[in-house]
């Protein structure tokens, strides 16, 4: 039997770690209840979000992230922050849950008291990046975490979706693997507030050099996204915990000059506007796919069009005239 939102939120407020998990599970159904629910838990929780740092992580495989995260989280906690961490894990195409096991890859983060690790599926949409995560991160922030990073599953159209609701998005990537641009999209280094390069300790120490002024020249080749902030190529040793607390030197400057410009304020504003319209987008697609004569005529539609009888365009504009004639009916 679901509580009252009431009973959720302060639960939220007070820190219980169980009842945010609780919370979490009842924004990622999709049953109509819970989600109907979960609207109004996440609107009485407003009010208590926006003070975290929002940080987005992503990076190639072998990169070390999960490593390189609970370093940096276990770090962040000694200096008194309470930290989320919301992995989105690709989705079990048959199970629909989550397959990496995000605990199991950072045990000791995971059992660190101010430390709150949170895998969610993604159940196919968008790429890898869970269809609630913004809200989950809002509900973290009302639990108390001042830090909220979100890992990502790897390096594609996730990327640029979770850099349009983070403040600070981190490429983390390695020297030494070949091409040292290593297939990053273009895409995803213009979204990009800083690059480290991970695994610089033992013999890898010159190659993550060489690769840093590689990067660097690279970046020299494109459109800074800010005025006020140029995107530094940073190295460091998650395994030896060196250089991690110069790049969150790097996270508090960056914020620093985009709250005193303005930019971060303005920044925000326009991610909770690009989110609405995602939503409405999302909302409208399963609105369409759910509509009785759309249920009736799209497999014979989708025969045609496969069968090479009828044009792709031809089946949409009819789909899209019978759903016009039932919305005006």
């Amino acid at each position: 039997m679901l509580k009252d939102a009431r009973d959720y939120v302060d639960g939220v407020l007070s820190h219980n770690r169980l009842q945010l998990a609780r919370t979490i599970t009842l924004i990622e159904s999709t049953l109509p209840a819970h989600q109907e629910l979960a609207r109004e838990i996440v609107d009485k929780l407003l009010p208590h979000t926006g003070q975290g740092i929002r940080i987005g992580i992503t990076g190639v495989p072998g990169a070390g992230k999960s490593t390189y995260i609970e370093s940096f989280g276990n770090m962040l906690t000694e200096l008194g922050h309470r930290v989320a961490v919301l992995a989105i894990d690709p989705s079990s195409t048959r199970s629909g849950g989550s397959i990496l096991g995000d605990k199991t890859r950072m045990e000791k983060l995971a059992i660190n008291e101010n430390a709150f690790i949170r895998p969610s599926p993604s159940s196919g949409t968008l790429g890898g990046v869970g269809r609630k995560t913004r809200e989950t991160m809002l509900v973290c922030e009302a639990a108390g975490y001042d830090v909220i990073i979100i890992e990502t599953v790897g390096v594609g159209q996730s990327e640029t979706t979770v850099a349009s609701m983070v403040d600070f998005f981190l490429v983390l990537l390695i020297a030494g693997a070949g091409d040292e641009l290593q297939g990053i999209k273009k895409g995803v280094l213009e979204v990009a507030d800083a690059i480290v390069i991970n695994k610089a300790d033992g013999d890898n120490v010159n190659r993550a050099e060489m690769a840093k002024k590689e990067y660097e020249t690279a970046l020299h080749m494109l459109m800074p996204t800010s005025p006020n902030w140029t995107i530094p190529v940073l190295t460091c040793s998650s395994l030896e915990h060196r250089g991690i607390d110069r790049i969150w030197e790097t996270i508090l400057e960056h914020r620093d000059k985009l709250t005193a410009s303005g930019e971060m304020a303005e920044k925000r504003k326009i991610q909770a506007l690009e989110w609405m319209s995602f939503l409405l987008d999302e909302g409208l697609r399963q609105w369409f796919y759910s509509t009785p004569k759309i249920i009736e005529i799209l497999p014979q539609l989708r025969h045609l069009v496969a069968k090479g009888k009828t044009s792709p365009t031809a089946a949409a504009d009819t789909l899209l005239a019978h759903l016009k004639r039932e919305s005006d009916s």
